[in-house]
């Protein structure tokens, strides 16, 4: 079949042509816009998953949702070793912008402005990568304290009273959020919580891995009460099916029920990896209906792709102790496992192996579900594991 027409899309946050099984979410996601936008309370949304669930997918639609209601969207990436300062000041520097077009609004926009100015400024020595163009002078004693959660907490206030002012309402879309610091997340959630307090229009929309609500509980207390943290993971096997067969369908093209019920276990339903076999058995098919042998052929060049991409970028980051520690995980199979059995995989005490799990926890490449309990971030990949660390030899140092 023609591979133009190929309607599966495996990619980094890339849109699939049949967003299945996630429908409440989306619905959740644009009543908590509504309420915004109406003055009304509403907690903000936290997408916690692994990796390859769709969390990013998710994210883009909600702000498409909210771009289509006219609200005021700052998106943003939380790179590793970049500040949050430095990240969320250009972005709202262009939404104030935006905001101070409305003429109504004009005069609370350019004060935000101005406090944006101070913040840049004050921060400046503590967060050396802030770059952001002043438009306005700064406004003594508005967000110019030094001290990023009072400053923050100010920034966000005004900048509420400008998309108030205006009939609108900042949201503020921010994926890989584990990444931010504990200090940056607990003066952002701090000034959400302001915000919230004073019934101003700005709410955030986030995601990030499992850890991230633990971390955010730890960052502020009050965070389980500010947030709705929302688990997503594989897909129920009904809405997996939907996923591979209704983008086919549509170009006219059908699937063996065998062919599906393979792509579903191999898969385990989880998103990525279903858009990934999608992908391979359409280019492997001849005609319709696509059938289980182009199924076993896909799931050959599937997983070689994988194996060279999307898990490969993540092994490659690794060091030889860190890639050891993964594989004697592997070794008892996709997990979570105990610490100390995967120490004993690795002939070592727990407390020797402490650091190569904390800094894998740090690297997102595993979390704990449990006290003392370790799983990985990325689905299936035991198997990658046990596929390019074969053998024994990697129980040696």
């Amino acid at each position: 079949m023609n591979p133009t027409d190929n309607p599966y899309a495996p990619g980094a946050g890339s849109q699939p042509r049949e967003l299945a099984g996630r429908d409440e979410l989306i619905s959740r996601a644009n009543i908590t816009m509504g309420r915004t936008l109406k003055g009304r309370a509403a907690n903000g949304l936290v997408l916690v998953g692994l990796r390859g669930v769709g969390k990013t997918v998710l994210l883009d639609r909600f702000k498409r949702d909210a771009e289509a209601k006219e609200l005021q969207v700052i998106n943003i990436e939380a790179p590793e070793g970049r500040s949050l300062p430095s990240i969320l000041a250009p972005e709202l520097r262009r939404v104030l912008l935006a905001i101070s077009r409305v003429e109504r609004a004009k005069d609370f926009a350019e004060r935000a402005l101005r406090g944006l100015t101070g913040f840049a400024k004050a921060l400046k020595v503590s967060y050396q990568d802030i770059e952001v163009a002043m438009d306005f002078e700064a406004e003594p004693g508005l967000a110019d304290n030094g001290d990023l959660e009072l400053d923050l907490q100010a920034l966000l206030v005004v900048a509420g009273q400008a998309a108030q002012q205006a009939s609108t309402a900042i949201a503020i879309f921010i994926d890989e959020l584990q990444y931010v610091k504990r200090n940056e997340l607990a003066a952002l959630i701090s000034a959400l919580h302001r915000t919230s307090r004073e019934t101003l229009p700005v709410v955030m929309f986030g995601s990030g891995l499992p850890q991230l609500r633990g971390k955010m509980g730890n960052a502020r207390s009050y965070a389980e009460r500010l947030f709705e943290f929302c688990e997503i993971g594989a897909l129920p096997k009904e809405d997996a099916r939907i996923a591979i067969e209704k983008p086919a369908r549509d170009e006219g093209v059908e699937y063996e029920e065998a062919a599906v019920d393979r792509i579903i276990a191999s898969t385990q339903c989880y998103p990525y990896f279903i858009q990934a076999w999608g992908k391979h058995a359409w280019n492997a098919a001849d005609a319709s209906p696509i059938t289980i042998s182009d199924v076993q052929q896909a799931e050959r060049t599937a997983i070689a792709e994988l194996d060279s991409s999307f898990f490969r970028v993540r092994f490659d980051r690794l060091t030889a102790t860190e890639k050891r520690y993964l594989r004697a995980m592997a070794e008892l199979g996709p997990g979570p496992h105990r610490s100390g059995a995967i120490a004993r995989e690795l002939r070592r005490d727990v407390q020797s192996m402490a650091p190569t799990r904390n800094n894998l926890i740090k690297k997102g490449m595993i979390w704990s579900p449990n006290h003392g309990m370790t799983a990985f971030t990325v689905p299936l990949f035991d198997q990658f594991m046990r596929r390019i660390m074969p053998g024994d030899d990697w129980r040696e140092e």
